[in-house]
């Protein structure tokens, strides 16, 4: 049976699963196993099956490298990030980039859209080629994913998050810990009717993180936190701020700040603030989170959480090289957090 989500399955010959070792689970030859993968028309339906359970089950990934290299090494580290319109995770990702060229490793990039199952068919693709090693963005994955970097054999590195139960090392921070800090800091100035603005949590683990770390500070505080609005496209722009803050205002008009998922929907929402006639943050102030380079450019500047995505990848990738260099080097290297204070409250 596939393990479940956040259990580590067995390595197998302390390395990536063979095709042999596909076989023996599940009871045929690995000639068998060849001929499945190659789609062989003549493999019986209930082999075939039992096969894609022991595939499964091992994390087997086809090397699509074998035939056409004379060695192991590929000279790429794979990373898959949500998106490529958020400018944090394109920070990440040039930090990745710039630190591996003190190196011969070039980045092979995908992104997963917020999917885990998107992920899931990335992760495999990007197995296929065998890379030195695999940086993820956050720490939710399908359980086939799990199994399959598990039993990879390559370094595999969790960042903008500190999962409970990492696959590897990790490069991140607490989302929840950052949110209670903009919280604490904003209750400091007085303000009490908070207003939260999130994404779809089912897609962003991270703001449901965020969500988390706004309960707690408020409940802490003695404070309510129920002035919520949810915005369920992904991945969250702009616009959707202004349609999210209009909301707000019109089921909750006793908000007087509202803290937004990320710096995207804040800037919409205080744009859409100005149309509407309200002087931030006189009449409504609006934080966000991220520190995004909109943040120190909008008018007024948006009050913010930096949490440094450039060196999150940076970061990463000295982690990658280490662990390369010594397996043995695995670590969990938790990144610093910092609230910025700006006009918007």
């Amino acid at each position: 049976m596939p393990t479940e989500q956040g259990q580590r399955p067995t390595e197998v010959n302390n390395g990536p699963p063979t095709m042999a070792d596909v076989g023996r689970l599940a009871g045929v030859s690995a000639m068998t196993v060849s001929r499945a993968l190659k789609g062989k028309s003549y493999i019986a339906k209930s082999t075939l099956e039992r096969i894609m359970v022991a595939i499964d089950q091992l994390g087997y990934v086809l090397d699509q490298s074998a035939g056409s290299l004379s060695s192991r090494r590929s000279g790429f580290i794979a990373t898959i990030v949500p998106s490529i319109d958020n400018s944090n995770f394109a920070d990440t990702a040039r930090g990745i980039t710039d630190t591996l060229a003190q190196t011969s490793m070039q980045l092979l990039l995908g992104y997963t859209n917020y999917s885990v199952e998107r992920e899931e068919e990335l992760i495999e693709s990007m197995l296929r080629r065998r890379p030195e090693g695999i940086i993820l963005t956050g720490g939710k994955h399908t359980a086939k994913s799990r199994a399959m970097l598990a039993n990879a054999g390559i370094p595999v590195i969790e960042t903008w998050d500190v999962p409970e139960n990492p696959i590897d090392a990790v490069v991140g921070f607490s989302n929840t810990s950052a949110m209670e800090a903009l919280v604490d800091t904003l209750v400091g100035q007085g303000y009490s009717r908070f207003g939260f603005i999130t994404g779809s949590e089912a897609a962003d683990t991270r703001g449901q993180q965020r969500h988390v770390g706004f309960d707690r500070a408020l409940s802490r505080h003695g404070l309510t936190s129920n002035r919520v609005v949810a915005i369920e496209e992904v991945p969250i722009r702009m616009s959707h701020g202004g349609k999210a803050i209009r909301e707000m205002l019109e089921r909750f008009p006793d908000t007087d700040v509202a803290i937004c998922v990320s710096d995207l929907p804040a800037f919409g929402a205080i744009m859409e603030c100005k149309r509407m006639g309200l002087v931030i943050p006189c009449d409504i102030a609006i934080a966000g989170f991220g520190d995004y380079e909109i943040a120190s450019v909008s008018e007024p500047g948006i009050t913010t959480v930096n949490v440094d995505s450039y060196r999150i990848g940076a970061q990463a990738a000295v982690q990658m090289i280490a662990m390369l260099e010594n397996p043995n080097s695995t670590a969990t290297i938790e990144t610093n957090y910092h609230v910025l204070l700006r006009g918007s409250t």
